[in-house]
């Protein structure tokens, strides 16, 4: 069995690996930064030498070279070496370029030890056939994409680093893509990424927004028009399909496209070519499709809305982008950057937030998301009386909300209270008979309501939002009742120390930087 090489510069992040793959069974050789590594990749005698190892784990920023750097060091001496990236700095960038010089996968710190060794075991396994993955494409190795949308920023939530994840294995395809989320989730930003990190980057990325162009407007808009095919075509004009040739075209609100044009715009993804309105000659576009929507198109294809047929042919690849609320996590950052950028706008000082308005601001739904959050930033740069803003400053929306919710849980507060413990019998003899028989609201009522107003609104992600709230009730009062010790409370909830730690960050319960590892001599948290 080939040796695991790990390269970190922190000594407890190789202390817990070293310890998870020996228990594994898997050798291990650990280095602590880049020059090491270097020296060890010298005295190899090519990938057939018994030395050479099975998987190369490395962190991404490092004293000295960065993992990055040393990648492609060991893709020209090793091109076949799966590798395994970790940063705690999981931003789309980063994710991209790691992908495109030829990673396996990458790891976002902190992460669960056992699916650690399951994703290198993976690695391991598929080193035969990664050889024809030897390096960055020629006409990318110089590029430097950097969105600079706060958006796209460095995310701790995992829904979010899926997404990067699956922008950084796209980027060697050219694969049609459909983008879910709801209104403000930024799906444009998505399609502009995918497109900046595609071999198609030199070519335009052209947008179209289905549902903002009148019906009657549409097809001449899409496909072009010759002089004289209606009123006032005074003269020829091509669509968006011809002016995104060689590049990406974005249909955004797919979902809202007329029948009639979703015929029409099957036949151009099957065949590749199309006629201009009140044309006769059949005109080639070679052109990427990356599609967008807020619907449930599935139910609109049940509900005959949507044809069956294009909807499979742009449901090749999907992209679900999770709303605010489920990455809670990205708020405090998100807001830092959206005040920023208000105050620039503007020509004020940075509005900054006390802890009780930034735990207001992530308590908040955001039906809106991101783009309501932006609107929110720039409505405190504009109102709050001062530099420092507090609860107090924060919109009605937002204070409304948050006192709705503090009130809602007077009945989780009252968990703790004499009427909703186990009652003592002896003393429930001399109780009135209202008194006896009060009990405790039925809490399945409660979420089987609340389920039925949101399915009945067609709200997205019912089963993902309801299971997040209801953990993080858990969590929150398995804490509460264990005095804030994380080692109690996840034995009283019956789960492991690291996984009440991960859903903390996860749910935005958990403002600490503790790393979700082994205990173990722990470095800076990178």
């Amino acid at each position: 069995m080939n040796t695991i090489w790990i390269l970190d510069d922190e000594p407890g992040m190789r202390w817990v690996l070293e310890k998870a793959l020996d228990k594994a069974g898997w050798p291990v050789r650990s280095f602590a930064d880049g020059a090491a590594l270097k020296a060890a990749l010298d005295a190899l005698e090519g990938a057939q030498d018994p030395r050479a190892p099975a998987v190369l784990v490395s962190d991404i920023r490092m004293p000295g070279p960065d993992g990055l750097t040393l990648l492609t060091s060991v893709r020209e001496r090793l091109p076949s070496l799966p590798v395994i990236m970790m940063t705690a700095y999981t931003d789309l960038d980063t994710t991209v370029a790691a992908f495109e010089q030829g990673a396996f996968d990458y790891l976002a710190k902190p992460f669960d030890i056992q699916a650690a060794i399951e994703l290198i075991a993976r690695a391991a396994q598929s080193a035969p056939s990664r050889s024809g993955h030897d390096g960055v494409r020629e006409d990318q190795a110089d590029a430097g994409p950097v969105l600079g949308e706060a958006e796209m920023a460095p995310s701790q939530s995992p829904a979010m680093q899926d997404v990067f994840r699956a922008i950084g294995r796209l980027s060697q395809s050219g694969a049609t893509v459909l983008i879910t989320g709801e209104s403000g989730t930024g799906k444009e930003l998505v399609a502009r990424a995918l497109h900046r990190h595609s071999r198609r980057a030199a070519g335009p990325f052209v947008a179209v927004n289905a549902a903002a162009i009148p019906r009657d407007l549409l097809e001449a808009e899409l496909f072009g028009h010759e002089r004289g095919a209606f009123t006032g075509a005074v003269q020829s004009r091509r669509g968006r399909f011809e002016e995104a040739d060689g590049g990406t075209l974005f249909l955004d609100e797919i979902g809202d496209m007329p029948a009639e044009l979703q015929t029409r715009l099957l036949r151009v993804l099957a065949e590749g070519a199309f006629y201009r309105v009140g044309g006769a000659r059949p005109v080639q576009a070679d052109v990427r499709i990356v599609a967008a929507t807020h619907q449930p198109l599935e139910e609109r294809v049940q509900a005959g809305l949507f044809r069956a047929d294009l909807f499979h042919r742009l449901n090749v690849i999907r992209l679900r982008l999770p709303p605010l609320r489920e990455r809670r996590e990205d708020i405090e950052s998100l807001a830092r950057h959206f005040l920023a950028r208000s105050a620039a706008d503007l020509g004020v000082p940075v509005r900054r937030l006390d802890r009780a308005a930034l735990d207001a601001l992530r308590r908040f739904d955001y039906p809106g998301n991101i783009r309501q959050l932006e609107n929110v930033c720039q409505w405190l740069t504009v109102m709050a009386p001062s530099a420092e803003v507090g609860l107090e400053d924060l919109p009605p929306e937002i204070l409304a909300a948050d006192a709705a919710r503090v009130s809602g849980r007077g009945a989780e507060s009252r968990l703790d209270d004499p009427p909703f413990r186990a009652p003592d019998m002896a003393a429930a003899t001399t109780r009135s008979a209202p008194s006896a028989q009060a009990q405790r609201p039925d809490w399945r009522a409660g979420l089987e309501a609340e389920a039925w107003d949101r399915l009945a609104r067609h709200e997205p992600g019912v089963m993902d939002t309801l299971q997040q709230d209801f953990e993080r009730t858990l969590l929150r009062v398995g804490l509460r009742q264990a005095g804030g010790r994380r080692g109690e409370a996840a034995l009283r909830l019956g789960i492991g120390r690291n996984t009440l730690t991960r859903k903390c960050r996860e749910l935005g319960l958990d403002s600490s930087d503790e790393d979700e590892v082994p205990e173990a001599p722990r470095g800076s948290g990178r």
